[in-house]
Formats: C-alpha cells, structure tokens, sequence
C-alpha cells in the first residue's frame, strides 16, 4: 500500500507542509502559514542587523499548516502517513533552559529578543566572529578549516557569544543552546533533552564546528579562551551527530492524536532548508543546486574520495552527510538575493506609500517588481554599463565578510529606477559567478546548474541574466516546494520506506521544468562586465 511522508519547511517568513506520496513523490496537499509576530517587525531592528524570532511563530504558524494540510485528505491517505522531517533556516539558535525548553517560552523571557530565535541573517555578532577566528588561525589546530577557513556572524558560536556578554539575564538561565531544525524536530518526538537528543549532523558540521576529526566540537580549552563565559557550556552540548535519514522516534502520542496521525509516526532528524531543497532538486555528484530566495544557498556533493583530499576556502563548510549520508555536501551562498530586490522595491515605495497610504500604494507594490523586470530586460547590456556590488547584507561566499556593504560605480544623470533594478540583478548575477569560479579553482567543476526556490520560479529576467553571466544553461526544478519535498524523502528513509535517500530521490524528487540557456552575444559582454565587478570587490577569487 502507498505510503505518505510530511515535509515541514521553515523559511525566513512562513511555515509550509507539504503531504507527499512515497510512490511516486506525487505531492498530494500543501499549506501555508506566516509568522504572526515576524510579520509585524518585532523583535528586530534591521538598522543593527538583529533579526530574532519567536518560538511561538513556529509552533502556531506549525499547527495551523498540519490542520490545514491534514484536512485535505482522506482518511486512506491520513493513516498512511507514515513519517514527519523538517528543515529549518540555519544556523538559528536559541537558548534553552535543563528541560529544552526555549527561554522565550517561559514568562519572565517572554518579550526577550537575546532569548528568541536569532535568524540566520542575524549579524550582530560580527565582533565575535572576527575574534573566533582570530583564536582559530592561532590555535594548535584551526577549527575553521572544514568551514572555508572563516566563521561568520552568521553562525552558531559566534551568536551564542554574543547574546552571553549581551544579556546577563539569559546567560545565567540558559543550560545549553539548539539549533531551530533541532529543537523543531525534538518537539515532535515529545523528548528535548538538550543532552539526550539527536543533533543534525547538517547544523553541527556548517554552523558549529564539529567534525570527526576534532572528536565532535572544539576543546574545552578553546572555548575557555575565547571567553570565560563559555566555559563547560561544550559538556551541556552534544558530541555525536546524525544524518536526516535516521529517525529521532516516535511522534509524541499527544500531537499525534490532535492530528489524528498513527503514533507510530516516526519523527527524522532535521536540517537546514537548502540541505533539504538540493534533495529534493534530485542532487547528483558535482551538481550546483541553487535555493534563491531571499538569500541564496548553493549546494555541491562529491565522493569523499575527491572532498576529504579537497579544502574548498571560503564557503559555508564541507561535511560528510549533511546532504546525502556516504558524500561530502559543500555550501557557499549569497546573504542577500530577492532581499537585494526587495530593498529597491520598498525604496521606491516609501514615498508612495507616504503619499497614497498603504492600501492605495499596494495595488503600485505587486507590480513594481515584474514591471521593472520587463523593462530591463528590453535595455541593451553594453560593456560600458555601470557596475554594482552584491553585498548589501553583506559577502557570505567567497571569503565571508558581513561588515561589507553594496556600491554602485559608474552612474551618470541617464541611469534611472530600471537601470539601477538592471544593476542590482546583474550584480546577484556576478557574485554568482564568484562562487562557482571559486568550486573551480579548487578542483570542483560543477557539471550542471539547477534552480530552486522562489526568484527561480517567478522572476524569468533573473534567470536569463544569471545563465547569461554564468555562460551555463540553468534548470528550473518544477516542484514550488523543493524544500519540503527533500524533507519528505528524508522521512520516508527515516521510516525505513527506502534503505537510502538515493533510492528515494529516483522515486520522489522533482523533475525539471524549465531550461534558461545563455545567449552568446550577452555573455561575452557580461564577461567583460564581471572583470569590472572583480575589479571593484578587490578580493581574489
């Protein structure tokens, strides 16, 4: 009898479950929720680069897509569902208390922003990622070697830091600290024992400097000299790690009967979104899969033959099983992509809205973008044009660097609103090239682009300029929900469906739907646009 699995896919802004059949990878009901309080600014302040999320976001934004979901499908297919995984942005941490309990969940943190979730894109912990790596380059031996030979503001420790020396209050409550896929996950087992669950090898390999070769994470003595304030804090935290094939359990009874879903539902270990979205991209050897949304990830695998003899400098880290379990999954990526455009769309709006009021102004708002698009695409792209930078939120890949900031070089009186739309696309573009030169120079030759994600489905101008910059054909994967759908091949491996996540991709993943080939006239010119773009980045790529 078919069976059914559960992809739940946390994004940036909102929640979506996807309900899947294992047979044929048929996705059989979908539903979306946004985050209520993120919806509404709180808890950030995007001038200082804090973006904090509360854990209440998830869980009802959660409960209101299983609902949902659930309510569309027959009783047959309801008790057949058979397993749950998750993927989640990352690295977001959040503090917990002995029992796993998010800090913000209780009362006295409940309005706490250093007790929320701190988002991926978070980058207040920049100081504390130049001193990390300050340590590291000096120690005995460089933790950061397996993550590109730099740690960002980004990632686990460095926002762990942060929040230590920020708020004292936190500090002395806090037992041990989650990534979001982790705790996630462990709340649908029902057991978020911080020392007891069982952590994504995903999150701990890009994110937290754990790796074989130093028995888990960094040594004690490591931290301590970083700062007293980490001290024992590795001893509440995890040494073993675990693929998203395996399974952490049972779904609790409890949620499994407000859902009417079988106990014996088994929950798998989670991931980070991209990890899952390459997945469910049908990800094969040497492959570049794209997830371009707000930002940008960009996933390779490779046998471990050719990653454990092959270093790549300046990514997001390369880790044995944090894409598919037995192959090194590699991941470099963009801080800001749609958020670039989405900058430029509210720039232009503010005024309008000042004027109109918002609700006149939104009728303007959801045409601006595709209107912009198709003007641009009808200028002719000379090798005189202006030149952008790509690094308004900062440079994640190559070399990271998040107190970088964007520019715009070459404007004259003739450069209006769509030139400039014209400029911040094609400089996306160029830092997409960067990344993909550097996989080269360090001996992985990407064989074949592929597309996921929402600026690869809705925005065909982008598309046509990337593959015109990157002179490579792009593959525009069909699923609208390639994320969650690696979610669900997860679950069915780690409900023991299919003995592997390769057997289960042939069976489940998505196929492709659309092709973007580069025009030759565009790409000679753009090459030369790119030397400008290099040229004006100063970094070696």
């Amino acid at each position: 009898m078919n069976k059914y699995t559960i992809g739940l896919d946390f994004g940036t802004d909102s929640v979506r479950a996807l309900v899947v059949s294992t047979l044929d990878g048929k996705e059989v009901a979908m539903a979306v929720s946004y985050y209520k309080r993120w919806k509404d600014g709180l808890y950030c302040e995007p001038s200082l680069s804090q973006y904090r999320q509360h854990p209440l976001d998830y869980l009802e934004a959660m409960d209101e897509v299983l609902v949902q979901s659930l309510g569309q499908l027959n009783e047959d297919v309801r008790k057949n569902i058979v397993g749950i995984s998750v993927d989640t942005t990352g690295s977001t941490p959040i503090a917990v208390d002995k029992s796993g309990t998010p800090l913000s969940l209780l009362d006295e943190f409940s309005d706490n922003s250093n007790a929320m979730f701190v988002l991926w894109k978070d980058h207040t912990a920049n100081q504390e990622a130049l001193e990390i790596n300050e340590l590291a380059h000096n120690w005995h031996i460089d933790y950061t070697k397996y993550v590109g030979g730099e740690y960002s503001s980004e990632w686990f420790w460095a926002k762990i830091l942060h929040i230590l020396r920020k708020d004292e209050k936190v500090r002395s409550s806090a037992y041990s600290w989650m990534e979001h896929c982790d705790w996630i996950s462990a709340f649908l087992s029902g057991k978020v024992d911080p020392t007891q669950l069982k952590r994504s090898r995903c999150a701990a390999g890009h994110k937290a400097l754990w790796h074989p070769e130093f028995d888990g994470l960094p040594e004690e003595a490591f931290f301590k000299t970083l700062d007293p304030l980490l001290a024992g804090l590795r001893d509440r935290m995890f040494t073993e790690t675990y693929t998203s094939d395996i399974s952490i359990g049972n779904i609790d009874p409890k949620l499994a009967d407000k859902y009417g879903l079988s106990p014996d539902v088994k929950i798998g270990v989670g991931a980070f979104d991209c990890h899952m979205g390459a997945v469910g991209a049908n990800i094969q050897p040497f492959d570049f899969v794209r997830v371009m949304g707000t930002s940008t990830c960009d996933m390779v695998i490779v046998d471990p033959e050719i990653g454990n003899n092959t270093i790549v400098k300046g990514i997001c880290g390369q880790v044995n099983g944090s894409i598919i379990a037995g192959m090194i999954g590699m991941e470099a990526g963009q801080s800001a992509y749609g958020d670039y455009y989405a900058w430029w769309q509210n720039l232009m709006m503010q005024p309008v809205k000042d004027i109109l009021g918002e609700e006149a102004a939104l009728n303007y708002q959801e045409k601006l973008i595709p209107y912009l698009s198709e003007k641009a695409s009808l200028i002719e792209v000379k090798a005189t044009d202006p030149v952008a930078t790509d690094w308004i939120n900062g440079r994640r890949t190559p070399d990271v660097d998040h107190t970088l900031k964007a520019s715009f070089t070459g404007l004259d009186l003739s450069v209006d609103a769509v030139r400039i739309f014209k400029m911040i696309v094609e400089a996306t573009a160029f830092g997409s090239r960067a990344i993909l030169e550097r996989f080269a120079t360090q001996g992985i030759h990407i064989k074949q682009v592929v597309a996921i994600g929402g600026v690869a489905k809705k925005s065909p101008y982008v598309m046509q300029t990337l593959s015109d910059v990157l002179n490579m054909p792009i593959k525009v994967v069909k699923s609208e929900q390639a994320c969650a759908l690696g979610a669900a091949i997860n679950a069915a491996v780690a409900s023991d469906v299919y003995p592997n996540v390769q057997t289960a991709q042939k069976m489940m993943s998505s196929p492709v739907e659309k092709v973007y080939s580069p025009r030759e006239t565009q790409a000679s010119i753009y090459n030369t646009l790119y030397q400008k773009y290099i040229k004006i980045g100063k970094h070696s790529i």
